[in-house]
């Protein structure tokens, strides 16, 4: 492993790796048939972790978002 892999410190767009079992992908991939147009797979998982975020922050149970609000789409 190498330093930049131990690092905590968060870069504009970064990388993770995620698990999830077979059943959430399934579920997943059928909310993104839903809608109209081809929505990624990581752009639905962005746009539902920016949705859980913001209704944290309203409750005032998370800090407030720093950074460009469209930062997310710069990947799409």
């Amino acid at each position: 492993m190498t330093n930049d892999s131990k690092s905590s410190a968060v870069r504009g767009l970064d990388r993770i790796n995620l698990r999830l079992p077979g059943e959430t992908f399934e579920a997943i991939d059928a909310a993104r048939g839903d809608r109209p147009g081809a929505v990624s797979r990581n752009t639905w998982i962005t746009e539902a972790i920016e949705e859980k975020l913001a209704r944290e922050a309203s409750q005032g149970a998370a800090p407030p978002r720093t950074g460009p609000a469209d930062a997310r789409r710069r990947h799409a």
